[in-house]
């Protein structure tokens, strides 16, 4: 064994001073898909649920009294304004017209008469054939009787407003309820009068919400052009969507003048046109409400975010194409990007995928993607940040 020591140190000491280190390798550039991060003009939505509501209501009545004739309506279709939904048998205010129509003629023929008796005491005056008190009786007595005609065709006139009323028909265009009276039956008028049934206009129809005060004054501060003067309600759009799937585009319509402290929202209501009659008042819906004119923020894909232990970060590639770490502030998600408020701005240069190979100062190549675009490769690591 100590032999072979000998040997071996001699071979060591001789081969040592013309040992040198190896060269170290260059440092490789790692290709990586890199997106240039841009301001858009981004639709911001909040989602509420509301309830649908009627903008007409009416409670059908007789106006005047007498019994039910006839119905006129198929319970729940779809009504115009005029047509007819109840008769009340007209034959006792169709005798009252009679009568009054008697009368006017009655006080017609007194006006002419009086008329007649008064030009000739005018003349016989001239003359001096009547007296003065005799011309003022005659003059008295013509007004009397234009007076009574007067009277008895304001009469007359109501009568037949009565007569009219007898027919009870649709006052605003809509849904018609059910039938609470039948024929046959005696109604009265007044405030305690029955009713006959109920209609509700559907189109337009309304969608009553409590929405965030927040949300509320976001909404009201895009109306208001760069001089300050604020813009109508109808220009922020509203969207709905019912239980049953069914979809509209509305708008705001009106805003309550007072916040509930207790849950710190506003009551809105939009407005939505049914000219096909598929919303019913009372529905629950699902609304959306949006802004008058869109906003412009930063955007970035989803898989550009890493998540360091509770902070998310991007990494940025600097002007020497080193790899920058970055923490970020996030928004909401908009059509599978994320809203970036703080962190990021207009013009920088991110990796938009593959973070966890990756590690800030590393040499990048970067390859152009546009944001959003679906990367080569689906596989997806979980993105943690590596050397951290």
């Amino acid at each position: 064994m100590a032999a072979a020591s000998v040997q071996i140190l001699p071979a060591l000491t001789t081969r040592g001073p013309e040992a040198t280190a190896a060269p170290a390798p260059a440092e490789q550039a790692v290709p990586v898909p890199v997106a240039t991060v841009a301001l858009r003009a981004v639709a911001l939505w909040d989602e509420f649920s509301g309830r649908l509501e009627a903008v007409d209501r009416v409670d059908v009545r007789a106006r005047v009294g007498g019994a039910i004739q006839a119905t006129h309506f198929t319970e729940g279709e779809l009504v115009k304004p005029g047509d007819l939904l109840v008769t009340i048998d007209p034959a006792p205010y169709a005798a009252e017209v009679q009568r009054l129509e008697a009368q006017v003629a009655g006080a017609e023929a007194r006006v002419a008469l009086t008329s007649s008796d008064l030009e000739r005491g005018q003349r016989l005056s001239d003359q001096h054939i009547v007296t003065a008190r005799d011309l003022d009786v005659r003059a008295n007595a013509f007004k009397e009787a234009r007076a009574s005609l007067d009277a008895a065709k304001a009469m007359l006139e109501a009568a037949r407003l009565n007569l009219g009323y007898t027919e009870v028909r649709a006052a605003v265009g809509g849904r018609v309820g059910r039938r609470e009276i039948t024929p046959g039956n005696l109604v009265a008028t007044g405030a305690g009068a029955a009713v006959l049934t109920t209609l509700v206009s559907v189109d337009p129809v309304y969608a009553s919400f409590d929405a965030d005060e927040t949300v509320v004054l976001k909404a009201l501060a895009s109306l208001a052009d760069p001089s300050g003067k604020r813009g109508r309600l109808d220009r922020i759009p509203v969207e709905m969507r019912t239980v049953d799937g069914a979809r509209a585009q509305g708008h705001l319509q009106f805003i309550d003048n007072k916040v509930d402290t207790r849950s710190g929202t506003i009551r809105v209501r939009a407005s939505f046109a049914n000219g096909d009659g598929h919303l019913i008042p009372g529905q629950f819906a699902r609304m959306r409400l949006g802004r008058a004119v869109p906003e412009s923020l930063l955007l970035v894909d989803e898989r550009a975010v890493g998540t360091d232990q509770d902070k998310k970060f991007v990494l940025v590639v600097g002007a020497d194409d080193r790899a920058e770490f970055r923490a970020v502030t996030l928004g909401r998600s908009v059509d599978g990007l994320r809203i970036v408020t703080s962190g990021l701005s207009d013009g920088e240069r991110i990796i938009v995928n593959g973070l966890q190979r990756l590690r800030p100062g590393m040499l990048l190549r970067p390859e152009p993607v546009a944001m959003g675009a679906r990367p080569q490769d689906p596989a997806q690591a979980p993105r943690q940040l590596a050397g951290r």
